[in-house]
């Protein structure tokens, strides 16, 4: 289970160095092999995910009819739009420059542990998500009752 805050810094070659903190986890998990792709709800960020479990997403993914305009964006986002990447010798990943200069991501991001996948957020994107206030009726659902 992934979980915290990282600073990054991206490589002038595109490279993210995971974090050690994190590095036998990925190993254990995916035995180093995992996914990167775009996030379809928020424009600056990107998903990497193990490998065992962006087969169970890219199967749901693909699952949905091709004729609804919604789940066509999904597929390409995510399915069209994934690269494998595995961490070289110094547990370095490339970030592909397309999926860099689509999301805003330049020298600094944001790497997030969430639960059963990472999100690489731009530095940017990620300050203003986190500004974003939630207000009570984003918070509908039994949501509010939540003991934070």
């Amino acid at each position: 289970m992934f979980q915290g805050e990282t600073a990054i810094t991206i490589d002038d070659k595109g490279r993210l160095a995971i974090p050690t903190s994190y590095r036998d986890l990925v190993a254990g998990a995916c035995g180093n092999r995992l996914v990167i792709t775009y996030n379809p709800f928020d424009a600056g960020c990107l998903y990497l995910y193990p490998h065992a479990v962006w087969e169970k997403v890219r199967d749901q993914v693909n699952a949905l009819p091709r004729t609804r305009s919604i789940s066509r964006q999904m597929q390409l986002k995510l399915v069209g739009a994934a690269s494998f990447v595995e961490p070289d010798g110094s547990g370095r990943i490339g970030i592909p420059a397309s999926h860099r200069s689509a999301c805003g991501i330049e020298k600094r991001a944001v790497l997030l542990g969430m639960g059963d996948k990472f999100e690489l957020w731009s530095e940017q994107a990620h300050h203003a998500q986190i500004r974003q206030t939630l207000s009570d009726a984003d918070l509908g659902d039994g949501l509010l009752d939540l003991q934070l």
